[in-house]
């Protein structure tokens, strides 16, 4: 997922021709070679990002996608740990694992303060994003050597999110599907050479309210295949058209949606909770006292050790599961123990979060391939 867009922007003409000091780390004129297509460059190049479409999700629902499945496929990418937006489009709009942009979850610790904080839509206002996340964005890098744009929905246009992952260009703000795909095509009919990320979230909140199982959201996938055949048919040769998603999803049962905080072992010697009900992240009261912390893993090995991973901080931070080391700061913004569900279930801590979350059906945010590996898509002609 970091290197999506690093990648894309080297297919750029005025890139390749020695601007912006970007790297192909994908290998994405290869890839392309290799499909059958031109390797470019390319006066625009256009980055279309579908919120929740995985790659499990759509190899096994192309019948309903006939110009996904005429696309090129050029791999299948991981996306950021948590497999949730937040972390992914970080990862996505910066070009650097999840331990650098220190998006590390949907509901993180903010150790400034000692108090959980939501890094989709419900920031805190103490929270600047800017300095939340510091790192500049592939956007604002490209400022000055061709056009960065986002089309996308309007009440994302200078958000919380948007200003810490995706900052830079500029906003073109279109409410329905079919609104941004007139806009790209305007935006990319231009001559100004021009490098677009263009977001579809409808998938994503249908799977979250139906499911990715149901009739509502094949009817999404193909609304979203119909955007996408319009936008290559009216958008000319020297335009590269490339899909990705930022994470997949699964659907769990209402049998399987715990509220764990009402399970006093579950939260005994717990500071804080965080993260996702598919991805918790436990802050507990002292790290240093083993015991404890080794009571705590054996009551949730106890209670859900055959559908979920307990996992320790430090060894997914050594293994690189949030890439090759964290910037400052980072690491107390994870949790020291990591409960990732690895079958049917999703956790919830109902003294923090409303009940009307158990009604979620579709979830992520764990590291299955199922929620974790996303596909990589050009579109043809």
């Amino acid at each position: 997922m970091a290197d999506v867009l690093v990648s894309a922007a080297c297919r750029l003409r005025v890139v390749a021709e020695g601007a912006g000091g970007f790297e192909d780390r994908l290998g994405l004129a290869g890839r392309l070679e290799r499909a059958g297509l031109r390797a470019g460059p390319y006066r625009n190049v256009c980055v279309v990002l579908v919120d929740g479409l995985g790659e499990s999700l759509l190899s096994r629902n192309l019948g309903h996608a006939p110009s996904l499945r005429r696309a090129a496929h050029l791999g299948v990418l991981d996306a950021a740990l948590p497999s949730t937006t937040a972390a992914s489009l970080a990862t996505l709009g910066i070009g650097e694992p999840a331990g650098r942009t220190g998006m590390v979850g949907y509901d993180v610790v903010d150790p400034e303060r000692d108090v959980v904080v939501n890094q989709l839509s419900g920031w805190d206002p103490a929270v600047v994003p800017e300095r939340w996340q510091p790192l500049p964005t592939v956007f604002e890098r490209l400022e000055g050597v061709a056009d960065p744009v986002t089309v996308s929905m309007g009440s994302y246009e200078g958000s919380a999110l948007t200003r810490a992952a995706l900052r830079g260009g500029r906003f073109e703000a279109a409410r329905s599907t079919l609104a941004r795909v007139t806009r790209a095509v305007d935006v990319l009919s231009t001559r100004t050479p021009n490098f677009m990320y263009l977001y579809w979230g409808e998938l994503d909140q249908v799977g979250h309210r139906h499911g990715c199982g149901s009739d509502r959201w094949l009817e999404a996938l193909e609304d979203l295949d119909s955007g996408l055949r319009r936008l290559a048919a009216r958008t000319g040769e020297e335009t590269l058209i490339l899909l990705t998603a930022d994470h997949g999803m699964v659907d769990v049962e209402p049998q399987d949606r715990v509220d764990y905080g009402a399970m006093p072992e579950l939260v005994d010697g717990v500071r804080l909770t965080a993260g996702e009900p598919r991805m918790v992240q436990l802050h507990l009261e002292d790290p240093a006292d083993d015991a404890a912390r080794a009571r705590l893993v054996s009551a949730w090995d106890a209670a859900f050790g055959d559908r979920a991973w307990i996992l320790d901080r430090e060894r997914l931070i050594a293994e690189g599961y949030f890439g090759d080391g964290l910037r400052a700061g980072v690491r107390e913004r994870i949790g020291d123990l990591i409960v990732a569900a690895r079958g049917p279930l999703a956790l919830y801590d109902l003294r923090r979060v409303r009940p009307a979350a158990l009604e979620m059906v579709g979830q992520h945010g764990s590291w299955t391939d199922a929620e974790r590996e996303v596909p990589l898509l050009a579109l043809r002609r």
